[in-house]
């Protein structure tokens, strides 16, 4: 069963295009669960009007199924809470002026 810092890091290779910057980083990893081998991922984008919702689900799906012990990625989309650059990490905030 993969620990939650292993999803994590594998959902570090999931990269926003605009921003250039991972969606762990920039806050927009929700939640992860690990129920035995599958992995339950709330997510959200900066903004609902960002097309690019389809192509994060199966790079999460890719990225954390590559992850030993996972059979099953769930990624889920929400736009509650709304996203703000308040749940961006330190090192995101700095990466991108604020």
């Amino acid at each position: 069963m993969p620990t939650i810092e292993e999803v994590n890091d594998a959902l570090s290779n999931v990269i926003d295009p605009e921003l250039g910057l991972d969606f762990v980083e920039l806050g927009l990893v929700y939640d992860v669960e690990v129920d035995g081998s599958t992995v339950n991922i709330t997510f959200t984008l900066t903004t609902p009007a960002c097309p690019i919702g389809p192509q994060v689900s199966e790079q999460m799906v890719e990225f954390v199924g590559e992850l030993d012990d996972v059979d099953h990625v769930n990624p889920k989309m929400v736009f509650t809470p709304p996203w703000s650059p308040d749940r961006m990490s330190e090192d995101a905030k700095f990466a991108l002026g604020f």
